[in-house]
């Protein structure tokens, strides 16, 4: 499922509003890095891709913007390794 994000930035989250319900990935900035800390899809909506799809957008702009992606969360780490042409962003000394 393609789903449309947002950002946040006063609650340093991505946002994803699905059938009413709020997906989302926080982050954290310093400096050149974006820190993903964390990925939350609603129960009802897990399955869906709603995540991956998430996950891409996020990681296009982290690109866009020339950041480098520090994968702290679990699923962002595991959605870089099962595509590995976002492996270029990953910051300095982070493997998944």
């Amino acid at each position: 499922m393609e789903v449309k994000i947002k950002e946040n930035k006063e609650k340093k989250r991505f946002e994803a509003e699905v059938e009413n319900k709020l997906a989302l990935i926080e982050y954290i900035r310093a400096e050149d890095k974006m820190y993903l800390t964390h990925t939350e899809v609603p129960s009802e909506l897990e399955g869906k891709g709603i995540a991956s799809s998430m996950a891409k957008q996020v990681l296009q702009q982290i690109k866009d913007e020339n950041l480098k992606l520090v994968p702290l969360c679990p699923f962002i780490a595991s959605y870089v390794k099962r595509h590995p042409e976002w492996k270029e962003i990953l910051a300095e000394g982070y493997k998944v």
